[in-house]
C-alpha cells in the first residue's frame, strides 16, 4: 500500500478517552509521573491513523502520539458511508468485529472503536468487541479490522477472477 502524506491532508485529532495514563516511579524526593496518550487522527474521509506517546507531562505527550498517528495512517475503501463487507480485527487479546450497516444507523460502538471509525469517515456500522477492553488493544484491533477491508475489484484484481 502506498504511503499517504499527511502534509497533503487536512487531519482530525481525537484523544481516546480512556487513553491517557498516569504511570509514576517512586525515587528518593518522592514519586515521579509520567503520562501516556493515545490518539486517533484521520480526515473523516477514508483516511485514519494510530498514535500513542508518552511523555511527563499531558500535552507533550499527546503531541507526541499526534506525531506517532500521521506516520501510521491507512486509506480505508468506503461505500456510501459504510463498510464493503464485515470483517474481524485482533491485536492481543482484543477482537473487533465490524460489518456495514444500512444508512441511518449511525455508529454502533464503544468509545474507543467509536473514535477510530468517526474519523475514518464511517457514518453507518456495527461493531463488537471482544476479550480485552484494553483501549489501546481496541484501537489497535479496529485499525487491524479496517486495514483488512477491500472493495470488490481489489478482491477480483487479487483472485484474477470476476465476481457478479
Amino acid at each position: 500500500m502506498p504511503h499517504i502524506d499527511p502534509r497533503e491532508l487536512t487531519l482530525d485529532e481525537k484523544v481516546i478517552e480512556k487513553g491517557i495514563n498516569r504511570t509514576a516511579k517512586v525515587v528518593k524526593g518522592g514519586r515521579r509521573f509520567g503520562f501516556s496518550a493515545l490518539v486517533v487522527v484521520g480526515n473523516r474521509n477514508g483516511v485514519v491513523g494510530l498514535g500513542f506517546g508518552k511523555a511527563s507531562e499531558v500535552p507533550q505527550a499527546v503531541d507526541k502520539a499526534v506525531k506517532d498517528g500521521k506516520k501510521s495512517l491507512i486509506r480505508i475503501p468506503l461505500k456510501a458511508g459504510t463498510l464493503h463487507h464485515a470483517g474481524y480485527g485482533r491485536f492481543g487479546a482484543a477482537y473487533v468485529f465490524m460489518k456495514p450497516a444500512a444508512p441511518g444507523t449511525g455508529i454502533i460502538a464503544g468509545p474507543s472503536v467509536r473514535a477510530v471509525v468517526e474519523l475514518a469517515g464511517i457514518k453507518n456500522i456495527l461493531t463488537k468487541s471482544f476479550g480485552s477492553n484494553n483501549p489501546v488493544n481496541l484501537c489497535k484491533a479496529a485499525m487491524d479490522a479496517l486495514s483488512k477491508m477491500r472493495t470488490k475489484e481489489q478482491v477480483e484484481q487479487l483472485r484474477g477472477v470476476t465476481i457478479e
